[in-house]
């Protein structure tokens, strides 16, 4: 199951805004899927990977209702 994404608003130089529209449209992307690779890059060089898709949660086994049988 896909994960739900989150809105991040942030302010940035129109300079460097157009220079992420260049380099997003030079790689068939979007913005935001630029960006979300630009952080994922940075985060692994700096030792912090971030997992694409969380893993999905563990299981514990159900304790029976009824007890012991003899």
């Amino acid at each position: 199951m896909r994960q739900k994404t989150e809105y991040l608003n942030l302010r940035i130089l129109p300079t460097v805004k157009e220079a992420l529209r260049v380099l997003a449209a030079k790689e068939y992307r979007s913005i935001a899927s630029m960006v979300e690779m630009m952080v994922r890059e940075r985060c692994e060089k700096a030792g912090f990977p971030i997992d694409r898709e969380p893993a999905p949660p563990k299981r514990t086994p159900r304790k029976s209702a009824g007890g012991t049988k003899a």
